[in-house]
C-alpha cells in the first residue's frame, strides 16, 4: 500500500471514530502480547511470548478514561507502567488471583505453571515466587489457567482433559483431580461459580466439573458443525437468568447453550466467512460482563467484533457485527497493514462497553465504543 493511500485511509477512519468511539487509547509495547489480564478496575497485566527473555508488566489506564466527568480538564491520556518485571520464558497465558496481588502464567511448551507477585505501594517490581509442577512434562500448546472466583489461594490447571487438577498457590499440593479417561486438548478452563468450572476442550466436548464433589464430571458434547475438524473455543456468563455458554468455530459457526439444558442449542449464527483464521491459539470469545446479550470475537482477522445474540434463533443464520474496531489494522506501522491480527480482547469488569484488544505489532488499544444501532 503506498503511504499517500494509507494515510488517506487512517484519515477516514479517525473522522469516523470520533462518532464511533467515546474513548479511544494506544499504547504500543516493545513485543506483541497475548495476554490482557485484569489485576483491578484501573490496571491490567500484559507480557510477551518471544523465545528470549520478556517483560511482564501492569499498565494504569489512562486517567482521561477514567474520569466520569470533566474528561477535558484531565490531561493525562497515557497508559503508565505501575509494576514491571521479567520472565526467562514465554508468557503464552497469564490469569490473576482475585483479591490477591499475585498472577500465575504458562509459557506454552510445558505444563508447569510459574506464580508472580505484582509488587505493591512499597516496590514497583514483579518477581516470581514459585512454581507448580504440571502432571505432564510436555505439551504442545501448554496448560490452561483458571482461578476460583474468591480470593482463595489456589488455581485450576491442565493441558488435556486428563491433565485437570486444583492446586493450591503455596505447595503445589493438589486439591482436586477431573476425572476423566480422555485426552482431549483443552482450549480453556473457566470457573462460573466458586466451585463449579467448565474444561472446554478444543473438539467442542464440555465437561462441568464440582471442585467439591467426587462425582464424574458431566460431559457436553461438541455441537453439530459441518466441519469436523473445526476447533472450538468457548466462554460462560453466569447471570441471574442462569449460566449460559458460547461456543464458537474455527469455521466461524457460534452456538449458545444453557447449562440447565446442554442438550439443545438456544440458539447459534454463523459470523461470516472466518477464513483469515491467523493462528489458532489467538482466537478468544467472550460474554461481556456488564451488557446483556452481547459477545466480542477476536483472532480470525484485525478485527474485534461484537454480536448482540439476542436476536439469534434455533435454525442457523447469519449474524452482522453490532461493533467492530478495526483500529489495529488501519492505525498499525507496519508494511502490510492488513497481515496485523488481534491476539487477544478482554472487556472491562466494570465499564459496559469499554473493552482492551491486542494487535500482533504490539499495540495494545483500550476503547469505549458508542452503540448506534438504537439498542
Amino acid at each position: 500500500m503506498e503511504e499517500s493511500e494509507f494515510e488517506d485511509i487512517l484519515d477516514d477512519w479517525f473522522i469516523e471514530s470520533l462518532k464511533t468511539y467515546k474513548d479511544l487509547h494506544v499504547y504500543q509495547l516493545e513485543h506483541p502480547t497475548q495476554v490482557l489480564e485484569w489485576t483491578s478496575g484501573k490496571t491490567v497485566c500484559v507480557a510477551g511470548f518471544t523465545p528470549s527473555r520478556n517483560e511482564i508488566l501492569e499498565l494504569r489506564l489512562p486517567l482521561k478514561l477514567l474520569a466520569d466527568e470533566n474528561k477535558g480538564l484531565c490531561a493525562e491520556r497515557d497508559f503508565k507502567v505501575a509494576h514491571g518485571g521479567f520472565s526467562d520464558a514465554p508468557v503464552r497465558r497469564l490469569r490473576h488471583v482475585p483479591g490477591r496481588r499475585c498472577v500465575v502464567t504458562n509459557d506454552g511448551r510445558s505444563s508447569d505453571l510459574q506464580v508472580w507477585d505484582l509488587g505493591g505501594e512499597d516496590s514497583d517490581v514483579i518477581r516470581r515466587t514459585g512454581s507448580i509442577e504440571g502432571r505432564r512434562s510436555q505439551s504442545e500448546s501448554g496448560s490452561r489457567i483458571a482461578a476460583p472466583l474468591s480470593s482463595q489461594p489456589q488455581v485450576l490447571h491442565g493441558a488435556q482433559s486428563g491433565d485437570v487438577r486444583l492446586s493450591e498457590l503455596t505447595s503445589g499440593r493438589t486439591l482436586y483431580t477431573l476425572e476423566s479417561d480422555s485426552a482431549d486438548p483443552l482450549s480453556s478452563l473457566q470457573f462460573v461459580s466458586d466451585s463449579v468450572f467448565l474444561a472446554s476442550c478444543c473438539n467442542g466436548s464440555v465437561y462441568v466439573a464440582d471442585t467439591r464433589s467426587s462425582a464424574a464430571p458431566q460431559l457436553l458434547p461438541a455441537p453439530s458443525s459441518p466441519a469436523a475438524s473445526d476447533n472450538w473455543w468457548t466462554d460462560a456468563s453466569a447471570g441471574r437468568s442462569g449460566c449460559r455458554m458460547v461456543r464458537v468455530s474455527s469455521s466461524g459457526q457460534a452456538v449458545i447453550s444453557d447449562l440447565r439444558r446442554p442438550g439443545e442449542a438456544v440458539s447459534q449464527a454463523q459470523l461470516g466467512d472466518q477464513s483469515r483464521l491467523s493462528d489458532v491459539s489467538d482466537v478468544t470469545v467472550s460474554w461481556a460482563p456488564a451488557l446483556d446479550d452481547c459477545v466480542a470475537v477476536s483472532g480470525f482477522s484485525g478485527l474485534v467484533q461484537i454480536f448482540d445474540t439476542s436476536p439469534w434463533r434455533s435454525e442457523l443464520q447469519d449474524a452482522r457485527p453490532l461493533f467492530e474496531h478495526r483500529g489495529h489494522m488501519v492505525s498499525s506501522e507496519a508494511e502490510d497493514a492488513v497481515s496485523v491480527s488481534v491476539t487477544s480482547h478482554v472487556w472491562h469488569p466494570e465499564r459496559p462497553r469499554t473493552l482492551l484488544s491486542a494487535g500482533s505489532d504490539g499495540s495494545v488499544h483500550v476503547w469505549d465504543w458508542v452503540d448506534q444501532s438504537g439498542r
